[in-house]
């Protein structure tokens, strides 16, 4: 087995991983609206956000193809602006799980700041996860402008 297949591989498992784990986050956070969303961040999301570029631009070098690929330069836009989502929503995260632990201690109610931090959360994810499901389209596609 090549050196490319197995990063191969390692890309688009990582992607799955991206993906899902943004799918799966949305779905507990929404139903839960617990501590567990802000690990599953740190624990899948992050190490893929970085296996993603590397893998990606190897496997570019690899195949010859330039940066200058039209269908990648706006897949690593999207990648970006997914990213740009998902920075803010990691704060929200963070302030909501803080809020949640704090309503439970005090066997209070959640502030109404939580939820407007949740609707944030909701729509940043709404972005992001569409940018990459576009990316997707684009890894399969390889449109030609």
């Amino acid at each position: 087995m090549s050196l490319f297949l197995l990063v191969k591989t390692a890309h688009i498992l990582s992607s799955v991983v991206l993906v899902g784990t943004g799918f799966g986050s949305a779905f507990y956070l929404f139903f839960a609206n617990r501590t567990l969303v802000v690990r599953a961040d740190w624990w899948f999301t992050t190490p893929t956000i970085i296996a993603q570029p590397l893998t990606g631009c190897y496997l570019m070098r690899q195949s010859g193809l330039p940066w200058t690929t039209p269908w990648i330069d706006l897949a690593l836009a999207l990648f970006t602006a997914a990213g740009a989502c998902w920075l803010p929503v990691v704060w929200l995260q963070i302030r909501m799980a803080d809020m949640a632990a704090d309503a439970q201690s005090k066997r209070g109610t959640l502030p109404a700041r939580y939820w407007r931090y949740a609707k944030a959360w909701e729509r940043l994810g709404y972005l992001a996860f569409a940018a990459m499901v576009a990316i997707y389209f684009l890894m399969v596609f390889k449109p030609d402008p």
